[in-house]
């Protein structure tokens, strides 16, 4: 019986273990970046560095890294992110060079 188009093929026990596990390092990388922005031990601009070589920090939303920051709550994130032209749903590998500015303007970080 052929696969439908709309579902993504079945995996064995062992491609989804491996799923599993790179998914849970992938959560376990981006709450460590998240908290190393809460506690100051990360920049802004530090963080858009790593993003463009490291995958796992590229997936992270750029809403919940403005979360984590000192002082921004999520009523305050979303604000900054309309405010900004930027989609809740944006990850920090899909910023524009242009965004990407114009977020490290807003906390005063260099360009």
């Amino acid at each position: 019986m052929a696969q439908s188009p709309l579902r993504p093929p079945a995996l064995t026990p062992e491609q989804r273990h491996a799923a599993l596990e790179k998914a849970a390092q992938a959560r376990q990388v981006r709450a460590e970046v998240k908290e190393r922005l809460k506690a100051g031990d990360l920049t802004l601009p530090a963080l858009l560095d790593l993003a463009a070589t490291d995958e796992m920090v590229a997936n992270l939303k750029v809403l919940s890294m403005l979360e984590s920051l000192p002082g921004i709550g999520k009523v305050r994130a979303r604000r900054l992110l309309r405010d900004l032209g930027i989609s809740e749903s944006r990850r920090l590998r899909g910023l524009g060079e242009h965004q990407r500015r114009r977020v490290l303007e807003q906390f005063g970080e260099p360009c």
